[in-house]
């Protein structure tokens, strides 16, 4: 694209921010093409072959600020592979990975992600907490909350529940809670107009006058979540100074037990990036006053779910039931998966794994009253006295769990017929559920579920991620 396309106000703020030289090199930044990213999946991807194997195909270079993505060449199409589909890597703009590696997730953390869809920022955070802890990933609008759930699903990630809720609902129920907040707001979007052509028709001074009002609201509601001692991550993809540098001046003097410990840019005239805007803010330990608050709330809350019912103690049979049904199952099935470090909780027929973490035990009582997309790890569905695996628990699964593994290559024309629904022909011998996996480097990485009976593989690929001929 030219800089010719800009909004005249837009060109007039650069040149105020960075001077007419190194303005007029942001402006020509935009007669260069885009740059594509992808992050490794840290979760799934362990073996040094398979990731040499991946460089090779996509012909990757590794970004500077994060040690697990990797630029792409546009005409390689990683989207469009199986290793995609298996939840290898995440596609994410390499300016985006950023935040997250200055906010510094780890293992065993409370941890939200309070605007996360489509879930880049997520699946890094989930990655970097290696399975431990507790990962609440909100997102208000439904439909972008679906697409966040699907790829926290398609990642493989056990320890996050995908809440569909108001920053004030969620901040009634989590008042100095969480160890690390990773706010990206919701900006104006001046980082997307090379990516978005749209973007630029949708730019205004008055649009960021708007999206500063929205982020000082939620930014409220963000920091009144964070424990003391806790750290704060606040980002944007827009380049003016009223949603980042002032946003962050107007948190330090409205909340004097908030600290800068670090501020980036990364420009696209400096920089191979789209361009993003992070500030690390830290509550000071101080703040333990306040703390008590936050306690006696809990403390009410844990009284209140004592209360017992006939419903509810006739729920928790059919969840002993379930969870009797499951765990018979993956003795057969599944022996190497080990369900620990959750509570499960049933939803109609839906069994669930709820994540938690030391400092806080959720459960659903915790989150009645809003919508909640993913409830953990979905493990499957308990039917008639028995146990139906659900997708997501073949995605979280290593393809060395399953008792019964069907490994394809990435061209063979079998797999192809799998990604497509197809019912594929195997052995009369084989017999029960299995796992569909595609091969990568020496290792094999769960695509879904097939159930085997008589010389056929019967696909249970959802029919949503079957692939169109």
């Amino acid at each position: 694209m030219s800089d010719r396309s800009l909004p005249a106000n837009f060109k007039e703020q650069i040149i105020q921010m960075l001077g007419q030289e190194e303005g007029n090199a942001f402006l020509n930044s935009y007669e260069q093409p885009r740059t594509y990213g992808l992050r490794i999946n840290q979760l799934k991807l362990k073996t040094n072959d398979a990731i040499d194997e991946l460089i090779q195909a996509f012909k990757l270079r590794p970004v500077p600020w994060c040690s697990t993505g990797y630029y792409y060449e546009e005409d390689t199409r990683p989207g469009k592979h199986p290793h995609h589909m298996a939840g290898l890597y995440y596609i994410q703009e390499p300016s985006a990975m950023s935040a997250v590696e200055l906010l510094d997730p780890q293992p065993g953390e409370t941890i939200l992600d309070l605007a996360a869809a489509p879930g880049g920022k997520t699946t890094q955070i989930a990655a970097k907490m290696n399975g431990q802890g507790l990962l609440i990933s909100n997102e208000i609008h439904p439909q972008r909350a679906k697409i966040l759930a699907e790829n926290v699903e398609r990642m493989g990630i056990r320890g996050a529940i995908v809440t569909q809720a108001t920053p004030p609902e969620l901040s009634a129920r989590f008042p100095l809670t969480f160890d690390r907040i990773m706010l990206d707001a919701p900006c104006s979007g001046e980082g997307m107009f090379r990516k978005d052509p749209s973007a630029i028709e949708e730019w205004s001074p008055a649009s960021v006058a708007l999206c500063a009002n929205r982020q000082w609201d939620i930014l409220q509601d963000a920091i009144a979540m964070l424990k003391p001692g806790g750290t704060l991550a606040y980002s944007t993809c827009t380049f003016n100074r009223t949603e980042n540098e002032e946003m962050i001046a107007r948190v330090l003097n409205e909340y004097p037990e908030m600290r800068l410990k670090a501020e980036k840019r990364v420009w696209p005239h400096l920089r191979q990036g789209e361009g993003h805007y992070v500030a690390v803010l830290e509550r000071d330990q101080q703040a333990e006053e306040q703390a008590a608050l936050g306690r006696t709330n809990e403390a009410r809350a844990n009284k209140k779910r004592g209360k017992s019912s006939r419903a509810g103690r006739e729920s928790s049979k059919e969840l002993l039931n379930a969870w009797e049904a499951f765990t018979t199952w993956t003795k057969l099935d599944l022996p190497g998966f080990q369900a620990d470090g959750g509570i499960p909780v049933l939803f109609g027929e839906a069994l669930y794994l709820l994540p938690r973490s030391k400092e806080l035990n959720v459960d659903m009582e915790l989150l009645s009253g809003i919508k909640v997309p993913r409830a953990g790890l979905h493990l499957g569905d308990y039917r008639k006295n028995r146990f139906v695996p659900a997708h997501a628990l073949a995605m979280a699964a290593e393809a060395e769990d399953e008792a019964r593994v069907v490994a394809l290559e990435t061209n063979s024309s079998e797999l192809a017929a799998y990604l497509h629904g197809e019912t594929l022909n195997v052995s009369t011998e084989l017999r029960g559920w299995v796992i569909v996996a595609v091969k990568c480097g020496s290792s094999s990485y769960p695509l879904g579920w097939s159930k085997a009976s008589g010389g056929q593989l019967k696909n249970h690929l959802p029919k949503g991620l079957r692939l169109m001929h």
